[in-house]
């Protein structure tokens, strides 16, 4: 069972992603998903919650994620919104980033204390591919590196999910995918 909780601003598509991650998961690797949204605030700019449970055996689960093994950060501002992405980490929980700056890596590995970080410009990802700054579908293509869904799954699920810009938004995950690395 692999434990993720999603942190993003309204307006970027972090609850959107997390379900688009549990019909990659269930749909197209034939494994098991369940996502649980919190909205907070309800509003354009506040932060949102998403939490993902996935397994390769039913999840009998409907819980939030209170102990994640990944945690997605959607816009690396939200360390300076008050939000603890670090809450219930362990040592060993992975971060996914969607960040351009060095810096900004080097203050969630001090701040929280993760070893292994993925980063990645999902936001330049997104503009570049849909001309939108929506980085939902990048950011599940970064998170594809850390091996919790393979990229062809998150990409036939982002097909799906968004109809007419399925391809474009296919693109801008397969185009983050090829440029996460591991910080």
């Amino acid at each position: 069972m692999q434990k993720i909780k999603f942190y993003g601003i309204g307006g970027q598509g972090a609850v959107t992603a997390a379900k688009v991650l549990s019909i990659a998961v269930s749909v197209y690797q034939n494994e098991y998903a369940i996502t649980v949204p919190a909205y907070g605030h309800e509003r354009r700019g506040a932060p949102v919650y998403a939490h993902i449970i996935v397994d390769d055996k039913p999840v009998l689960l409907n819980c939030y994620v209170y102990e994640p093994d990944i945690v997605a950060v959607f816009d690396d501002k939200i360390i300076d919104m008050g939000v603890n992405v670090g809450e219930g980490c362990t040592p060993d929980t992975v971060l996914v980033i969607n960040t351009s700056s060095q810096e900004m890596v080097d203050r969630y590995r001090k701040e929280y204390g993760f070893k292994t970080i993925f980063a990645c410009d999902a936001t330049h990802a997104a503009l570049e591919n849909i001309g939108l700054n929506i980085p939902n579908s990048s950011m599940l293509g970064a998170l594809a590196k850390t091996g919790i869904v393979t990229i062809d799954a998150v990409c036939q699920a982002v097909v799906e999910a968004f109809g007419k810009n399925g391809e474009k938004n296919g693109g801008a995950a397969r185009y983050a995918y090829e440029h996460t690395c591991n910080a």
